[in-house]
């Protein structure tokens, strides 16, 4: 037999009390404020053709096919059609907030740091034994073995083995401090000299170097960061008054739980 549970309004509001999430909610409430506010003052206005057409990305994103689809799942996150509307305005607001303030500083910031943005498409394989390590490497240079037979012979992982021990392409950051500036001074093809680090001994084949490019994804992931950095010190900057009553909280809370705190 089926049970029915009723959640009221203050329910959801004392869990999020309780949960502690009341910082971060109201850290995300005023991140809106503030995006709806200078977005405003900057003269940004949404249009219904743009509305439009991010609902239906955002529908193809969910598989929301079927008008049914859609309605299913405004039930589910209890979102009238307005509201959804609203949820949409903010997130293209947010887009072009960040593209006013932000574009103009790409290129600059680009070819100010394009050492960052470079790539390398690597191989590795982490070995324990230094001699052996360079026993390998030298046997590679002499045509003995591959890198590829080595690595279907060392790398423990089954998926990682498979591929050959491919790491993807990377940029500067995402490699080892002292494992950097090796990969990036290679000329590939080029199988790198057995590196030492507090991990392992590592043997890296050094396939490519991709040179930096400004194309639109690294365009817009270098807008995305900024304003990601400006939204975080307008909050900083920002007092944030409330209308939860905490004191029923606290008095709600056990002597025994405050004194553990």
């Amino acid at each position: 037999m089926s049970q029915t549970l009723t959640v009221t309004t203050n329910d959801i509001i004392q869990y999020i009390k309780y949960s502690w999430l009341i910082p971060g909610v109201l850290e995300a409430i005023a991140t809106q404020k503030i995006i709806a506010d200078t977005a405003n003052q900057a003269g940004i206005t949404v249009t219904e053709q743009e509305i439009q057409q991010e609902g239906d990305r955002l529908r193809f994103v969910k598989k929301l096919v079927r008008a049914e689809d859609t309605w299913d799942w405004l039930k589910k996150h209890h979102l009238s059609l307005k509201e959804f509307e609203d949820l949409i305005t903010t997130t293209i607001l947010s887009s072009k907030l960040a593209e006013h303030l932000f574009s103009h500083q790409v290129e600059t910031i680009f070819y100010q740091n394009q050492l960052d943005y470079i790539a390398a498409v690597t191989y590795e394989v982490i070995l324990e034994d230094s001699d052996l390590a360079l026993e390998l490497f030298y046997a590679i240079q002499q045509g003995e073995i591959t890198f590829p037979e080595i690595a279907r012979q060392y790398i423990l992982n089954p998926e990682l083995r498979r591929i050959g021990g491919y790491q993807g392409i990377r940029r500067r950051r995402d490699f080892r401090a002292e494992i950097a500036p090796v990969v990036f001074a290679a000329e590939p093809p080029q199988v790198l000299k057995p590196i030492s680090t507090s991990k392992g001994v590592y043997l890296i084949w050094v396939d490519e170097i991709i040179q930096p490019n400004l194309d639109e994804e690294l365009r817009q992931q270098l807008i995305n960061n900024l304003f990601a950095v400006w939204l975080h010190h307008q909050v900083e900057k920002t007092e944030i008054h409330n209308q939860l009553d905490i004191g029923d909280v606290i008095s709600s809370v056990s002597p025994e739980l405050l004194k553990q705190a």
